[in-house]
């Protein structure tokens, strides 16, 4: 998927093993600017055991955890990723392209692959395979665990709130949830 944002193409592309440390790195730089210094250190040291932990890693390599790039010239400006059972575990866009319309279009391009109606062609082999490994659920929803400084974002792109904030190992998340709407 193209579109334009700043005057630039930007690419929405499936996540390869060689995207991954760059991603991660892009996604940390982020937290570190807008969600780490709300948070208390515990939290931050949870989130990078969490984005630097090798389970994640693996579930990523086995198909279990499906990610989507942003990429401007092959710069990594934005991340989305889902586990399995339609949840939503990251959406980070760099801060110079935060504004733009980014983070929804991840968002659509997510909603598409988990309702089926993903419209970006999986380009080799290995993708097609680890594709048919993730596990969609049946009902179209998507939920997130949201840091409490993104919330209303998430509010703007159609999520609804499920429960009140709440901490765990020192990250602070309001648990939000999409639902396809019939058209």
């Amino acid at each position: 998927m193209y579109f334009n944002a700043k005057g630039k193409e930007i690419h929405i592309v499936h996540a390869t093993e060689e995207d991954w440390e760059s991603a991660m790195a892009m996604v940390w730089r982020t937290f570190s600017t807008f969600v780490g210094p709300t948070y208390p250190t515990e939290g931050s040291r949870s989130f990078i055991d969490f984005i630097s932990g090798e389970d994640l890693h693996r579930m990523f390599l086995l198909g279990r955890y499906r990610m989507y790039l942003a990429k401007q010239d092959e710069k990594i400006i934005g991340v989305i990723s889902v586990r399995e059972h339609n949840h939503m575990s990251l959406l980070f866009v760099d801060a110079q392209w935060q504004g733009c319309g980014i983070g929804r279009a991840l968002i659509g391009c997510l909603t598409d692959y988990l309702w089926e109606k993903d419209v970006l062609p999986l380009d080799n082999e290995d993708e097609r395979i680890l594709d048919l490994l993730y596990v969609r659920e049946p009902e179209h929803f998507l939920t997130v665990n949201a840091a409490p400084g993104a919330v209303e974002f998430y509010r703007r792109v159609g999520f609804v709130q499920t429960g009140q904030q709440q901490e765990c190992d020192g990250i602070l998340y309001v648990p939000l949830r999409l639902t396809e709407t019939k058209s």
